[in-house]
């Protein structure tokens, strides 16, 4: 199993949208910058990945996990991009703010940091469970 963090504005898809979308889960999709496609690509069914808040709130609000692997992205006509499926598995206890991310020097090597503007990057096991702890402060 991999670890991954996806970015959504919460005014175009939140986590309280991809909680009502249910157990049928919902497409990843838009995704146009050739790094993030990469990453959806190499996604597998049962990742797990952070559900992060961008430009409104900036902070990590839960996790869902991938349903099904990269399937070409319905939204993209030239039929270049994919998408991936996801499901909401949790809410997290305490939102992990990207400011309190900048501040763990453990997470200083984390695409979310490094490039900011990337919207779909791995994380690894280790940066995965220190924020999931950061969650429970």
């Amino acid at each position: 199993m991999r670890y991954w963090l996806l970015k959504s504005e919460p005014d175009v898809w939140s986590v309280d949208q991809q909680i009502k979308a249910g157990s049928k889960g919902a497409n990843w999709d838009g995704v146009r910058n050739y790094q993030a496609a990469n990453n959806l690509k190499s996604m597998k069914r049962g990742d797990l990945c952070f559900f992060y808040h961008s430009n409104i709130g900036k902070e990590i609000v839960g996790i869902v996990e991938v349903i099904k692997a990269a399937f070409i992205d319905p939204t993209d006509k030239k039929k270049k991009f994919v998408a991936v499926k996801v499901r909401f598995k949790s809410k997290l206890q305490t939102p992990v703010t990207l400011e309190n991310i900048k501040k763990n020097k453990d997470l200083s090597h984390l695409a979310l940091i490094k490039q900011s503007r990337l919207s779909v990057m791995p994380v690894d096991y280790k940066s995965w469970k220190i924020i999931n702890n950061m969650s429970k402060i």
